[in-house]
């Protein structure tokens, strides 16, 4: 009875915990099929995809989420793919591929000439894409998709696929496979990982830099478009299912263990991995930011998770009360190693920044970036990752601006 009473009290501990303080928000998917990928173009327009076919939409940031006919009731979507707000790409299983060029109002099939499963597909443009999957199946087109042509460079699974323009792209897969194209899949050149665990994503923010997850904590960084890959120290041993990064320095990956749920985030690419909140038991299966502070994941049981500021901040509403105008106060305390208190007032309901620059005027943390009613807030802010030194501190809310000088010595 008393392990049941304290099994209790630790549930309720964790729910609450995660309420207070994580800052991805749950979505309503309105579904409760798995999603197993998600694409976002901008803040506020992205689509997932997932079992029996299911399609959602947003064009308000996940606030609402439209189901679409997807044309497919029998297979799942395992991968999607836009380059801009009407033109996107699905794949899934049975070799299925299904195209839009109106945001998803209508679904075309295309005949992709296998009936093998296809776990990623990307595209650079609205003519160029290529998908992979099972067998080592790897399906190009230049021309949305009329045609699509098999091109080779393994027989083992690729679960994922990242390209930063029409020729340079990188493939990742079973026991640790990782393929390399810079012509355009012309030729596929196999790369060293130093693993043989499996790897389920990749992502590349350009011809060099770019991040690759997958079983056991396993997180592979270059910094020179694969020639070399350096194993990271995730800190978990979780299964690392998406990863997204937004430039060189700023990434986050998701992952599960049973019922541990996981999200790593990076703001200096990779060097530090800081464990983040979910405020979810559900396994989250894909990661999609379109900058340092708006991103989406998803995963099991229609799970949709939310965040506008990283996930890493949170925002401490210590007064309701209306102050007489609006204030940022010096940090406390100061100088600091490594975390501070930074307050400030809201006087009406106002889309509020605030963001930490370095001594040479360096954007280096965005702490808050969404709309605060009016009311007194604290946020601290964490100087683990980054050098001893003279930052700056601005609130931004409405017509209001100003700027505070802080100290970090370590």
């Amino acid at each position: 009875m008393k392990k049941i009473i304290f099994l209790i009290q630790f549930i309720l501990f964790f729910l609450v915990l995660s309420n207070v303080y994580s800052q991805w928000f749950l979505q309503n998917s309105g579904t409760t099929n798995i999603l197993f990928d998600v694409c976002f173009i901008d803040a506020n327009t992205g689509t997932a995809v997932g079992q029996s076919g299911t399609i959602l939409r947003t064009t308000n940031g996940g606030t609402i989420w439209n189901p679409q006919i997807s044309g497919i009731t029998t297979n799942s979507v395992r991968g999607v793919s836009f380059t801009d707000a009407n033109n996107g790409t699905a794949v899934g299983t049975n070799g299925k591929i299904i195209r839009t060029t109106n945001g998803g109002m209508n679904w075309t099939s295309q005949t992709s000439g296998t009936t093998n499963w296809l776990y990623g597909v990307s595209f650079t443009d609205s003519n160029t894409g290529t998908a992979v999957g099972q067998s080592g199946t790897i399906l190009r087109t230049t021309n949305s998709g009329t045609n699509w042509t098999s091109q080779s460079g393994t027989t083992n699974e690729l679960l994922g696929v990242s390209f930063t323009d029409v020729n340079t792209g990188t493939a990742v897969g079973q026991s640790g496979t990782i393929l390399r194209t810079t012509n355009g899949g012309t030729n596929w050149t196999s790369q060293t990982s130093g693993t043989t665990n499996h790897l389920f994503s990749v992502s590349f923010t350009d011809v060099n830099n770019g991040t690759a997850v997958g079983e056991n904590g396993t997180i592979l960084r270059t910094t020179n478009g694969g020639i070399n890959w350096i194993s990271q120290a995730s800190g978990t041993t979780n299964l690392l299912d998406g990863v997204s990064f937004t430039d060189a320095n700023t990434g986050t990956a998701v992952g599960y263990w049973y019922s541990i749920i996981t999200i790593l985030r990076t703001t200096n690419g990779g060097t530090n991995w800081t464990s983040q909140i979910s405020g979810t038991t559900n396994t989250l299966y894909s990661v999609s930011f379109t900058d340092a502070n708006n991103g989406t994941a998803v995963g099991y049981l229609g799970t949709i998770l939310r965040t506008t500021n990283g996930g890493v901040t949170f925002i401490n509403q210590i007064s309701s009360e209306i102050p007489e105008g609006f204030s940022l106060y010096q940090n406390y305390p100061n100088p600091f190693n490594p975390t501070t208190n930074i307050k400030f007032d809201i006087q009406k309901t106002s889309a509020t920044k605030l963001i930490v620059y370095d001594a040479l005027g360096r954007e280096v943390a965005t702490l808050v970036n969404e709309e605060l009613k009016a009311g007194s807030y604290q946020v601290i802010w964490d100087g683990s990752n980054y050098t001893s030194g003279v930052y700056f501190y601005t609130l931004q809310a409405g017509d209001y601006k100003e700027t505070k000088k802080m100290l970090l010595v370590k």
